[in-house]
């Protein structure tokens, strides 16, 4: 019998690289499989027969506010310009003299015979100001179809009509959307979009490929019915969450009801981030993720097919195989993420940015782990402790 060599430790390091690389390549596969399967879904939802024209069920739409994002007037205008006979807009902001007031008061001028309310919620009844505003905003709410989206998403004129539709199923319990990234000139904002892209949405849809349909609501659209919040306790107990719409989207799938990609796809208006304020928000995205989905976060590790392959070049100090492998594992990120950018989310902005994801790629995993190192997040000017996925303020 022949010896078996001793493992070194770049052997060692070679082949944990190598097992990261392949990880990574299933995952890409996964997503692939992920994009093809929504692909095909949307397809048939756009063939369906639309809502009658004439009788579509009314909608009540509540955006809770806090301070102005950018672009958010053309954003506010695009929810008032629908294409649907029957809606009603409530905006809700915990401080009387919270900036976005000024903006709904003058939607309410250019929009006259449009029910826009603005509610003033003076009272923080949880940690989450977002949930605490959408529990004194709801009785204001006239439908039984709710619809809440975040502040800083722009929309078609078709949306009301392609986000109700899948709610005609009594067996659909929310219907939600998928976002492109509208970047400012800055890095920071361009890495963000670029991660919305070609990362974040091709591991929602190969999550909804695994799990046979999603399991969580993203916060860029949460249609439901009301009597489908008061099945679950209505907003109440999420109060504390800081991943509301993934806890809101997960006790409704929880009861039986279906969650369901709308064939929509909205716009949110980054931010000019700078790189620091980037890593901050990657930061809190990530601790919120590791709260919320643990194990699911946990895979991600074998998500950064970049940084594997290159560590796998290293370790095996450039032969032609490591080479090969990163050649392999290059092609596969780009056909995935560049292919689900411009297929799904019709986001051209990707090419734009392409050259940038080497540097995306190689900041993730760094990301990754410095989530495990801390359990404190920034959000709205506020430092909160995140515990089990509940916030805490530190700060007041």
């Amino acid at each position: 019998m022949l010896p078996i060599p001793p493992l070194t430790p770049r052997a060692l390091l070679e082949a944990v690289a190598a097992i990261g690389t392949a990880g990574s390549l299933v995952f890409y596969f996964l997503s692939a499989l992920g994009l093809a399967s929504f692909l095909n879904d949307r397809r048939k939802k756009l063939n369906e027969p639309p809502l009658p024209e004439s009788n579509p069920p009314p909608v009540s739409i509540l955006k809770p506010l806090k301070g102005v994002d950018p672009e958010i007037w053309e954003s506010f205008c695009s929810h008032c310009e629908q294409d649907y006979p029957e809606f009603q807009l409530i905006f809700g902001v915990s401080e009387p003299a919270d900036p976005a007031i000024e903006v709904v008061r003058k939607l309410q001028a250019k929009y006259p015979n449009l029910p826009i309310e603005l509610i003033v919620c003076d009272r923080v009844l949880g940690a989450n100001i977002k949930v605490s505003n959408l529990v004194q905003m709801l009785p204001a709410a006239r439908h039984e179809l709710l619809l809440i989206n975040d502040s800083d998403i722009r929309v078609p004129s078709d949306y009301l009509r392609k986000a109700i539709a899948p709610l005609r199923d009594a067996s659909v319990g929310m219907v939600t959307c998928l976002y492109r990234g509208a970047a400012a000139p800055t890095l920071g904002s361009r890495l963000e979009a670029l991660g919305i892209g070609t990362d974040f949405v091709p591991g929602v849809l190969s999550a909804r490929f695994l799990e046979r349909g999603l399991r969580f609501g993203l916060g860029s659209t949460l249609a439901f019915r009301r009597r489908d919040l008061e099945a679950i306790g209505g907003f109440e107990p999420l109060l504390d969450y800081l991943a509301d719409d993934y806890e809101l989207g997960r006790r409704i799938a929880a009861t039986g009801k279906k969650v369901e990609l709308s064939a929509a796809t909205v716009t949110t208006l980054l931010p000019a981030y700078t790189l620091r304020q980037f890593f901050q928000h990657q930061l809190r995205w990530s601790r919120t993720i590791r709260d919320a989905r643990r194990w699911g976060y946990a895979g991600l590790l074998f998500t950064f097919g970049l940084p594997w392959a290159l560590a796998t070049l290293l370790a095996a100090r450039g032969a032609a195989w490591a080479w090969g492998l990163l050649a392999l594992t290059f092609a596969a990120r780009l056909a995935v993420g560049v292919g689900t950018a411009v297929l799904a989310l019709r986001d051209e902005q990707v090419i734009r940015n392409i050259v940038l994801l080497p540097l995306r790629d190689l900041i993730a995993p760094l990301v990754w782990a410095a989530s495990f190192t801390g359990n404190r997040i920034h959000w709205r000017g506020e430092v909160f402790g995140l515990k089990d996925g509940r916030l805490s303020r530190i700060s007041p």
